[in-house]
């Protein structure tokens, strides 16, 4: 018989009476998901309207803070293979958005990918477009609610870093 997953609970305030239940975590997990995917979903929107995907994005993103990456490993971070990554950068390189350069020294058979002027414009635009819709979403909350949220972002980047 598979062994139930741990249930890990922890407390917090409930209302504003300083009375501490427990939470949890299988619970928050259930009730958060969703709305991260609903979120996540309405941001990925506003990368379509500037004709990108937004694996495409992603893979811009990457090729912005390391460029020169070859296509190889841009494809094992992203856990795809190779080829498959390649018919992606082809579509990035074709919109002009991405350049492969072959290297100047040492193995000239290695090429590395560098983003363009118009890559790097296109994600400035992604990222405008998707702070100015959570903004928006965010302005129709009260005080209290923003603050809950803003307390929140450090234990949620946190999960993130534990996968790292």
């Amino acid at each position: 018989m598979p062994t139930p997953e741990p249930r890990t609970t922890s407390t917090r305030a409930r209302g504003g009476g300083g009375v501490a239940a427990p939470v949890d975590a299988h619970d928050l997990a259930n009730r958060l998901r969703p709305v991260l995917l609903q979120l996540n979903r309405h941001l990925r929107r506003e990368t379509h309207a500037l004709g990108l995907t937004s694996g495409q994005v992603t893979v811009l993103s990457i090729i912005r803070i390391t460029p020169g990456i070859g296509v190889n490993e841009l494809a094992a971070r992203e856990g795809m293979s190779a080829p498959s990554m390649s018919g992606h950068v082809d579509r990035l390189e074709t919109g002009g958005f991405v350049e492969r350069l072959r290297a100047e020294t040492g193995d000239r058979r290695r090429v590395g990918l560098t983003i363009t002027r118009a890559g790097v414009r296109a994600l400035d635009d992604v990222k405008r477009r998707r702070t100015a819709w959570l903004s928006r979403r965010l302005e129709t909350l009260d005080p209290a609610e923003l603050e809950r949220i803003d307390a929140a972002i450090e234990a949620l980047a946190r999960l993130i870093e534990a996968q790292s």
